[in-house]
């Protein structure tokens, strides 16, 4: 069971930490679509633990289970990209709520309503929040899932020159500030709703109850409130004359 240095063989680790995967392969799944299978998730999961442990360093000065639940969590976001899992129409819908969000927000210096981001959409109420609950699982509040336009990730976008680890840009300051002022931004529902999923971690169910509403109108508003988060985060910079808005 034991190397000679005295540390868990391969195996026992992996038994040891799949617990781990299974809790955020069942954490993740509740913001998926039904075509989604758990089953797919945890295998990707032991595909990001495993690479975790071949990479780790404890030199790096983060615990292990932190640094293989960012691997983890990773390598499940990218087996769902690879399958192209939710349609390109619901795609294209979120992106233009999140337009549509950053120029409301700045017309009125607040937060939108789901009212008037309706309206702003042409749609009635009903519609769009259908349209939210049709897009679960587009907003994955992880600087995994933090892309752009063209489908590039934050962490591929911000690795510099040197071979730097992703591990060092979750301590990015400034980003973590600006995520923090976001979030701040939020109304103070969806402020809740987030601090429940992420600090807490609750699932949709249990959120609903504690909110008092049902599950699937828990996933309208995470759905919102990571559409709100993202605006700020990639939108908020004007577009400049003659060029397009990054």
């Amino acid at each position: 069971m034991y190397t000679a240095a005295g540390q868990l063989d391969r195996e026992q680790r992996v038994r040891q930490h799949l617990p781990l995967v299974k809790r955020i392969a069942h954490h993740l799944i509740a913001r998926m679509p039904a075509n989604v299978q758990l089953e797919d998730l945890i295998q990707n999961g032991m595909v990001g633990l495993l690479d975790a442990m071949a990479r780790y360093d404890e030199n790096l000065g983060a615990q292990f289970e932190t640094y293989a639940s960012q691997r983890i969590r990773g390598a499940m976001l990218d087996g769902l990209r690879e399958n192209d899992w939710l349609p390109r129409q619901a795609r294209r819908e979120m992106r233009q709520v999140e337009v549509v969000l950053q120029r409301l927000e700045q017309e009125n210096g607040r937060p939108p309503s789901e009212r008037e981001l309706a309206a702003a959409m042409g749609m009635d109420l009903a519609d769009y929040q259908r349209l939210l609950q049709e897009a679960r699982g587009h907003q994955l509040l992880y600087l995994e899932d933090f892309g752009n336009e063209e489908g590039e990730d934050f962490l591929a976008r911000h690795l510099g020159s040197s071979a730097q680890e992703p591990s060092a840009l979750l301590e990015d300051k400034d980003f973590r500030r600006s995520l923090g002022e976001a979030i701040r931004a939020l109304p103070e529902r969806e402020q809740l709703l987030m601090a429940l999923y992420y600090d807490e971690e609750l699932n949709l169910r249990e959120i609903g109850e504690v909110m008092g509403v049902s599950e699937s109108r828990v996933c309208q508003l995470h759905n919102q409130a990571i559409g709100r988060v993202r605006s700020r985060l990639f939108g908020e910079r004007p577009a400049r004359k003659g060029g397009k808005k990054g």
